[in-house]
């Protein structure tokens, strides 16, 4: 596999880790465009595409993980923690994960209609990989970039406080305007699905705040 190959020969340099979290969180941003884009519209055959653009997406990340966790007691030269940049690499692959059930549900329930707080919920999604994207931007030095870090993490939090207001109060306005029970759970799994993305955004920055005490020193 290229890809295989590609890491591999980025393994052998110093601080290796980065290129690795640095392409997670591109999969992380092509993803969540991706999704973005299915709440959009209600094409079926766009909403195909783009589900697999995200699938695509998500095989990667999973390669792109288990060729780190190969390499990861081997050669691998970082000043964080093994046990530390394993924990980031799965909070990462997992939030991806949850991107791409995320698109799955849309796909899955084909709902007559993206009502306007499930288009906010995946805007919030794409903040937040853009976020974590940022972060990795700074992780070359973690003393020095402390506070820019810190307020990426911020952001995300901020993201999904939005995104559990903008969840409940939408929640309240299906189970009180839409009168179609089947279109009803539709939209409840899908807006439940992308609560949960962003749930899973926010253990990615709960996981680097512990990490980055810990080595900003």
């Amino acid at each position: 596999m290229k890809l295989v190959k590609l890491f591999r020969s980025i393994f052998g340099r110093r601080h290796h880790y980065l290129p690795v979290f640095s392409q997670q969180a591109s999969y992380l941003q092509l993803a969540s465009d991706a999704l973005l884009k299915m709440t959009g519209t209600v094409d079926l055959a766009i909403w195909r595409k783009l589900e697999k653009e995200v699938k695509a997406c998500e095989i990667q990340g999973d390669a792109l993980l288990t060729e780190f966790h190969e390499q990861l007691y081997e050669s691998i030269v970082s000043p964080i923690g093994r046990s530390d940049m394993q924990t980031i690499a799965m909070s990462i692959d997992e939030f991806l994960d949850h991107i791409n059930d995320s698109a799955k549900s849309i796909l899955l329930y084909m709902p007559d209609r993206i009502d306007s707080p499930l288009c906010d919920m995946a805007q919030y999604i794409s903040y937040e990989a853009d976020a974590i994207k940022m972060i990795m931007s700074y992780f070359n030095d973690l003393s020095k970039n402390y506070m820019q870090i810190s307020q990426q993490c911020d952001r995300i939090t901020e993201l999904e406080h939005a995104a559990d207001d903008s969840y409940e109060e939408y929640i309240g306005f299906i189970f009180t305007n839409e009168k179609n029970p089947i279109e009803l759970m539709k939209y409840k799994n899908i807006a439940e699905v992308l609560e949960a993305t962003t749930d899973a955004a926010k253990r990615v920055s709960d996981n680097i705040r512990k990490i980055i005490l810990r080595y900003a020193d």
